[in-house]
This record gives structure tokens, sequence and C-alpha cells, in this order.
């Protein structure tokens, strides 16, 4: 049985001057659940924000949060971003020592667990693992910075992981030059969760760039 299709537009391409206002209309232009992304200059090329940015928009809409840690050591602040506010807590499978640990640790707090991997990382990684999972999140690019291409060859990842969670209740998301040039063959490789940034943000129409994904996706009109 197909999986819904999900849009998560990543706030890390809007305008922070106004960060609350773009929340609020990427959610009334069809978003389905809102992508943070967190970097640490360490574990990524870049800083982003933190818990205290989380909370200033939790309560600007009641669309899921997916937030993807792309931080170093991850288990000391899974609690700190479960109480503000996130709904999918995603870490990566490169980050720490003990992955098992931290998904137990996540799901402990009543939030779903989501692992990502790097696009040299291979999916055999989470094979003893998958029973701890709702969602893996295949990095399309070399995460740190937004803008980037897609990298065709984790369109073969993406199958792969779709066949080892077959039967399974596991989303499986893209992040990474995600458009509505590409959607279509991401979502026949098998992911049913899109993370777009500036191809939505980037636009005068959140709700046309949106609908543009979601059509191309399907692959019928919306």
């Amino acid at each position: 049985m197909a999986r819904p299709l999900i849009i998560a537009p990543s706030i890390l391409a809007a305008d922070f001057a106004r960060l609350g206002d773009e929340v609020r209309a990427i959610d009334a232009a069809g978003a389905d659940w809102i992508h943070i992304d967190v970097m640490d200059g360490h574990f990524v090329p870049n800083i982003s924000f933190g818990t205290p940015i989380m909370q200033s928009i939790r309560g600007v809409t009641r669309k899921p949060f997916d937030v993807h840690l792309m931080i170093a050591p991850v288990d000391p602040y899974l609690e700190s971003f479960a109480r503000a506010g996130a709904d999918v807590i995603t870490v990566h499978a490169e980050a720490g020592p003990h992955l098992d640990r931290s998904l137990q640790a996540i799901r402990a707090m009543g939030k779903k667990a989501g692992v990502s991997l790097n696009p040299a990382t291979p999916a055999s990684v989470l094979g003893h693992v998958l029973d701890r999972l709702d969602l893996i999140l295949v990095m399309s690019v070399n995460p740190g910075f937004g803008g980037q291409a897609f990298i065709p060859a984790m369109l073969d990842k993406i199958s792969e992981l779709r066949e080892m969670t077959r039967g399974r209740n596991i989303d499986i998301e893209v992040d990474g030059g995600i458009g509505a040039e590409n959607a279509g063959e991401i979502v026949r490789a098998g992911a049913n969760a899109l993370v777009a940034g500036s191809s939505i943000f980037k636009t005068q129409d959140y709700a046309a760039a949106i609908k543009s994904i979601r059509m191309a996706a399907t692959g019928v009109a919306v």
C-alpha cells in the first residue's frame, strides 16, 4: 500500500527576519510538515539555529515539526528538542556510536524516530535498527548548505531502502535539490516525503510551488 505523500518545506531557506510569517505562509500554502534543519558547525560546516528559534515558531502552526539534527554529539540535546515541540526527531547514523540507544531515547519521549544517511553512507547500516524507526531521511546532497544539486546516485539508495522497509510503517524522506523537475523520479524510486527549501522559499508563490511539486510527484493535477 502506497504511503501518503508529504511535502515538508525546509525553513532553512526562509527569510529569518520574518520567520513566524514564513511558517504561517507555508502552512496556508499546503505544507504537510515543517522541516527544521539544525546545524552545529561541527558535524556539518554551517550553523543554523537551536531550540529557542523552534519554540518561537511552535505556536504559529499545528503542522508537525520534522526536526533534522545535524549535530554531534546528539544524545545530550534530544530532550531539549522534544520539549521545544518536535514531532519527528531525526539523527544521523554517522553522528555517534550508539544509534540504537539514540532511537530508543527518542521514542521513549513519545516522538517519532528517524535516521538520516549522508550520500556516502550505505543503506545497510540500518539493518539492525529497522524496528526502532518511523522515518529514514536520505540526504541527496552533502549536508551543511542549502541550494545544492540533487545527487542522482541517491535514487538507487532510495529504492534499496524502500525494499528494505517493505511491510513496515516507515516513511522514506529525501532532502536536497528537490523541485518539480525531479520529484516524480524520487517518488517512483520509493520516497514518500520530500523536503524542499529553495524551490519553495525562493519563489513568489509558495502555494504554486508546493502544488507543482505535489503534482510532479503524484503525476496528477491537484
